[in-house]
């Protein structure tokens, strides 16, 4: 086994918010009893099964987030009404963690709410150290989904009051998917006459 690399992982971790699997730190050299070992020394927290954090950086307040999203692999993104809470947008309370994962990954986590839908590259981002989907791509898929169209408003109004997106750039969505969120959005648009 190759001598654990601690600059190769923080590397890693930087960009995740201090989280990492097991998985990952193997793969820098750090062996199990090595974890372990630094979980002792309280270099490493171990958050779940699987998953850890550097504790040079504070815990998240989406720690669930993080798990949820190393769990599912690192194509995969956070979504939906899990999304939104990222956000902090909207009042939507979700029982499960909304991940898109690729249509060709086959994964069940109690607790997890997997979708395949097919992602571009412009719409995902990265907050708070999560790879989440953008804010209009987070409303269309949550008018798809059936959320509550009352909730829907409400997460549009708090997105553009907070800047995170304009009506054009939501327009632009709605054009592009059509739908349900097309007529979410138009009905706000006569509602709040813009």
């Amino acid at each position: 086994m190759n001598k654990p690399n601690y600059d190769a992982l923080y590397n890693i971790v930087e960009d995740q918010g201090g989280y990492f699997t097991a998985a990952q730190a193997r793969s820098v050299g750090f062996s199990w009893e090595r974890l372990s070992n630094n979980v002792k020394s309280e270099q490493f927290d171990r958050v779940s099964r699987g998953v850890y954090r550097f504790v040079k950086f504070p815990s998240s307040r989406y720690e669930d987030l993080f798990i949820a999203w190393l769990r599912s692999g690192p194509e995969s993104v956070i979504s939906h009404e899990s999304a939104l809470s990222v956000y902090d947008v909207s009042d939507i309370i979700s029982v499960e963690i909304h991940v898109i994962i690729p249509r060709t990954a086959s994964r069940r986590r109690k607790g997890i709410k997997y979708h395949t839908n097919k992602l571009e590259e412009n719409e995902v981002t990265r907050r708070e150290g999560l790879p989440v989907t953008t804010f209009p791509r987070t409303l269309a898929d949550i008018s798809k989904s059936g959320v509550a169209e009352e909730q829907v408003v409400m997460a549009i109004r708090d997105g553009i009051k907070k800047g995170l997106v304009t009506f054009e750039m939501l327009r632009y969505e709605a054009e592009k998917r059509g739908g349900r969120f097309f007529n979410i959005l138009n009905n706000y648009k006569k509602e709040d006459n813009i």
